[in-house]
């Protein structure tokens, strides 16, 4: 998951308009594969991180996922998705204010590059 400062200017843009959402953060990010990275090397990276991203102020309660592609019209350069959710909005902008410099940041990239992200605001429907 390698940061760029298009994404990271973005992402605090997004951050300042949404304090009066209520819904759960969520982030999207679409990820290549490594040529050399298989999906179990992935996946362990992927375990990793997780662990060291949930360790953050703010991530504590973070839901993590990984969508491998069965069927797709278009989805570009996109091998995997991943989906990171967050409580809330708070949570997520106390979580990326400690992320650069975090054990989890320096993990990113082993065996994905993700370049394209956007964050949503998730409302589940019962």
């Amino acid at each position: 998951m390698k940061r760029t400062m298009a994404w990271l200017t973005g992402s605090l843009l997004a951050l300042a308009a949404v304090p009066a959402f209520a819904g759960m953060a969520t982030q999207i990010w679409h990820c290549e594969m490594h040529d050399d990275a298989t999906e179990e090397q992935f996946l362990e990276h992927a375990t990793e991180w997780a662990a060291a991203a949930r360790k953050l102020p703010g991530g504590e309660k973070m839901k993590f996922s990984v969508h491998f592609p069965v069927a797709v019209q278009h989805v570009g350069e996109t091998d995997i998705l991943i989906i990171m959710t967050l409580p809330t909005f708070a949570d997520w902008g106390k979580f990326w204010d400690v992320y650069p410099d975090s054990d989890a940041a320096q993990l990113e990239g082993r065996s994905v590059d993700c370049t394209v992200s956007s964050v949503w605001e998730e409302k589940v429907i019962d």
